[in-house]
């Protein structure tokens, strides 16, 4: 095929690709950067590039309006080139950094009864070694073994072939005195096991050295990292950061159709591995630590963050049956991988139960402790896949519904992330139906993020502004509620109070989107109780896990049928449980055979092949739901509601 000149005005030289090539894939040669949030399937319309000179066949112009499409505006994943042309890349979306930690460092406790030489897996040992001489012909990795295996009262220890190169140098260049740091994860559970020396450092340790250790957790949308002292417990810092990978799709099907592309599956690898790094590299900086000094990191991400760490194929993941390649990944070293740690370091990928239930949800249920209660409890992540568990010390039985990205921003007109601008909170007048609104940063809004939706959800449906089924009322008094393109709408923002000039809204598609997915997670884990025989309210206790849960007004969400109708105390939002299992694996060989444990005692049940999932599905597609009888309170609030319309004085809903 002929070679065809693509210049990009955002690169400095032009590319030469051939015919049929995708611009993203042009794009991608000449160094120049698009967000494919939908994996490249054009769906989300967010690699729109204009077309200035030359021949380019766009096989979709979905998300293009038809006076974008005479400017000359394509979706790069979606268009060829057949000719030299000229490309104009409009600005693109950057995701500003507004993440705060769980919790402060200082508020982090260490496991009670910690005790770095019962509990840690990694240990040192200081060693003066006999120097050989002509009587004494034993080589240098047999004297170092002899004298470990004494001092550790085993045997079984392995070295890597980089160490055994420079085994000879570090014994002699302090007259044979020196540290051995060694991970024997399995001794107090398999005797059998061998150690691996992880370094060998020249002189003895001083008692209050310390060793380093990451608790790290790779969630689709965030990526967060613990530095932690394995000697004391402690986490010395915490940092997070946007998964690089969300440039190249929003949710983890997106990702995994395009890690089906040519060279993807590297490219997401090496997106969330930059992202990691970066967290290390400021971890360290926090804490004046050299990342060589890290000797042990602990890795928890649903099953895909974790293939796509790996570089493992993830197609199987979302094709029926939906079997994962491993749920039980062996520990790796950091060179592996490409962590930027000590090369030797042991990297302990969390195990997880099936496609959509990963070492996130056992790192979840180890931290906040459910198989170890004889309460029964319903522990949720609400997020993209709305993986839930059900079960006590006795039984645990677990699902994952695809529940979207709609809570995440996606899918959503107006809809973003929780970043600087974005709307997470909204109150209605229940008379006027003028809305006021909290804005991350304190700034003119720009879109809503999740939270912000599921309040204004609630805060319309509780005022009229919608009714069961989520359509508009049309006929109310109010310019904010009106005819859009896709049917009818709600104005949260005036284009003269917004950033970027236009009117934030919400439409009729929107609220289907937010219903589909909050009906989902409803029916996932009703589902879940119908399957081992028991009423949903005997659950006891109902954990909510993730980052996005801790943001969740529970009354807000009561309403819109997303959360049981449960007194509030039952209630309890745990932040990123993820990365507190895996802090917790980390310190402890016994925490880690537990979360072992969890995956191998969790009883899995595939949604898709219920019949029972869609039926639940479809009765929780309206607010709060088909039947009123399972969300009395709620019932009782709108009646209340109607009583206030009339009043004299009328507010703010009370929502």
């Amino acid at each position: 095929m002929p070679d065809h000149t693509i210049l990009f005005d955002a690169a400095e030289q032009p590319v030469l690709v051939p015919t049929g090539t995708l611009l993203t894939e042009a794009a991608r040669l000449a160094g120049v950067e698009l967000n494919q949030p939908c994996g490249g399937q054009g769906r989300c319309g967010r690699c729109a590039v204009q077309v200035k000179t030359g021949n380019v066949r766009a096989r979709s112009t979905l998300r293009l309006s038809p006076e974008d499409v005479a400017k000359g505006y394509v979706l790069a994943c979606q268009a060829v080139v057949e000719g030299n042309g000229a490309i104009t890349v409009p600005p693109q979306e950057k995701i500003e950094r507004v993440l705060t930690t769980d919790r402060n460092v200082a508020e982090i406790t260490v496991p009670a009864g910690y005790s770095y030489e019962r509990d840690q897996s990694v240990c040192r040992v200081a060693l003066s070694l006999r120097s050989p001489s002509m009587d004494d012909q034993t080589d240098d990795w047999s004297r170092l073994k002899w004298v470990l295996e004494k001092q550790l009262g085993r045997g079984d220890i392995d070295i890597s072939l980089p160490l055994m190169r420079s085994l000879g140098e570090m014994l002699r260049a302090d007259d044979w005195r020196v540290t051995a740091i060694l991970d024997a994860p399995s001794w107090d559970f398999c005797p059998d096991c061998p150690a691996r020396l992880l370094d060998l450092r020249t002189g003895h340790f001083e008692e209050d050295d310390p060793l380093w250790g990451l608790a790290i957790d790779i969630g689709t949308t965030t990526v967060s990292l613990w530095l932690v002292d394995l000697i004391s417990g402690e986490v010395k810092a915490q940092v997070a950061e946007y998964n690089q990978q969300i440039t190249r799709g929003e949710d983890v099907v997106s990702r995994i159709i395009f890690a089906n592309k040519e060279s993807g599956r590297e490219e997401l690898r090496s997106l969330v591995l930059g992202t990691i790094n970066e967290l290390v590299e400021r971890a360290c900086k926090r804490v004046q630590v050299d990342a060589n000094e890290i000797v042990k990191a602990t890795v928890s991400g649903n099953s895909t963050m974790i293939h796509l760490l790996l570089g493992i194929p993830a197609s199987s993941i979302r094709l029926s049956p939906f079997v994962t390649a491993v749920n039980n990944v062996p520990n790796l070293r950091a060179s592996e991988i490409g962590l930027a740690i000590h090369s030797e370091a042991t990297v302990d990928c969390l195990p997880g139960v099936a496609s959509y239930v990963g070492a996130d949800i056992t790192a979840g249920v180890l931290s906040s402790g459910v198989d170890d209660s004889d309460e029964i409890t319903l522990f949720l992540d609400v997020g993209t896949n709305g993986e839930t568990v059900l079960g006590s010390s006795d039984w645990l039985v677990t699902c994952a519904c695809s529940a979207g990205p709609a809570f995440e921003g996606a899918g959503v007109v107006d809809g973003m992330r929780a970043t600087r601008g974005a709307i997470e909170e909204v109150w209605v007048h229940s008379e006027t139906f003028e809305p006021t609104w909290r804005v991350i940063g304190n700034t003119k809004p720009k879109g809503i993020c999740g939270s912000g939706m599921i309040s204004l959800l609630a805060e319309l449906f509780v005022t009229g502004v919608i009714d069961k089924g989520g359509h508009f009322n049309l006929s109310l008094d109010t310019a904010r509620v009106r005819q859009g393109d896709h049917g009818g709408e709600y104005v949260i923002a005036w284009g003269s109070e917004t950033t970027h000039g236009r009117d934030i809204v919400l439409s009729h598609v929107d609220v289907d989107n937010l219903l589909r997915a909050k009906a989902a997670i409803y029916a996932g884990f009703t589902v879940l109780a119908d399957s081992v025989g028991i009423p949903l309210e005997m659950a006891e206790r109902i954990y909510i896990g993730g980052s996005f849960g801790k943001y969740i007004n529970v009354e807000k969400a009561v309403y819109l049928g997303l959360l049981p109708d449960m007194p509030w105390d039952c209630f309890q939002f745990l932040g990123n449980t993820s990365v507190q299992g895996a802090y917790q694996a980390l310190l402890s060989r016994s925490a880690r055979a537990r979360v072992q444990d969890i995956a191998s005692r969790m009883t899995y049940i595939e949604l898709s092949a219920d019949n029972r999932f869609f039926e639940a599905f479809t009765s929780a597609l309206f607010l709060p739901h088909t039947d009123m009888a399972l969300f009395p309170t709620v019932e009782q609030a709108l009646v209340g509601s109607r009583v206030n319309k009339k009043s004299v004085n009328p507010g703010a809903s009370t929502l």
